[in-house]
């Protein structure tokens, strides 16, 4: 690939900053849909204890979770894009600052498995990190949720999250992945990180990501059949002392699959 022949390693020192990539990417394209407007979601099998979205309009939700008197509650502003009909990716930010955290539900109407991804900040070592915790349930009291899946590993995938903005990926096993900007702020820089994806419906994974060197975690859709991701970044910048959210969405491209010859083969 000519764009990846020009380029060479790139030190960890020399790495730009994490808010490079906010201007390359742009703003989400996809609209933001209303089916929502005027629902409730409520996750979890105890009333006292589950997680419960009121979805007010097209644009602002209330939340509440938790237990008695340790229930907290807030408004937020969210974004709900319907990526196949009755699955919807929602998502918001709650709170500010080091305090922040970014929601994500994938919510399939269709089967009543929801996912939701909440990633948020703590301290390791006296450096900043994120950390994603998943939960998985059924709104219909059903046994159906999503599971974890190998349907993406072997599979090499090109991205275009904007006319500047192009990646690949290169999915080795259940849980790790090989990123590389081929074109952007992050341009040549390219590393293998821890990774997770679910199955929602044929050929539409939920995919996770976190980066060890940058504070960067992400938590998207993949969906093979319309060639396309739909998703966020959340992280930290520690040069800007700030916090990043980079909605996105991409078209894709699958290049290849890797299948691995059979050893125990004769011959």
């Amino acid at each position: 690939m000519a764009l990846a022949s020009t380029q060479d390693f790139v030190p960890e020192d020399q790495w730009p900053s994490v808010s490079v990539m906010l201007d390359g990417f742009g703003k989400q394209t996809l609209p933001a849909s209303s089916a929502l407007a005027g629902t409730i979601l409520q996750v979890g099998d105890e009333p006292d204890e589950s997680v419960e979205y009121v979805f007010k309009d097209q644009e602002s939700l209330t939340w509440s979770a938790g237990k008695g008197a340790d229930r907290k509650s807030g408004t937020a502003q969210y974004k709900a894009i319907e990526a196949r009909p009755g699955i919807f990716i929602i998502d918001f930010v709650r709170g500010a600052g080091l305090a922040a955290e970014n929601v994500t539900i994938i919510l399939d109407q269709n089967t009543g498995a929801v996912t939701t991804g909440l990633s948020r900040f703590v301290e390791v070592a006296g450096k900043t990190r994120a950390v994603t915790d998943f939960t998985f349930a059924n709104i219909n009291g059903e046994e159906i949720k999503h599971e974890r899946s190998d349907g993406l590993v072997g599979k090499r995938i090109f991205y275009r999250y904007s006319d500047i903005e192009t990646y690949e990926h290169i999915y080795l096993n259940l849980g790790t992945f090989t990123w590389h900007c081929l074109r952007g702020g992050e341009v040549g820089l390219a590393d293998t990180d821890h990774c997770k994806a679910w199955k929602v419906a044929e050929d539409l994974y939920i995919f996770f990501w976190t980066e060890k060197v940058m504070t960067v975690e992400a938590v998207l859709l993949i969906d093979l059949k319309q060639e396309r991701s739909i998703g966020r970044m959340y992280g930290w910048d520690d040069t800007l002392n700030s916090l990043l959210v980079l909605p996105f969405n991409s078209r894709l491209s699958v290049m290849n699959t890797t299948v691995y010859p059979d050893d125990h083969s004769k011959g």
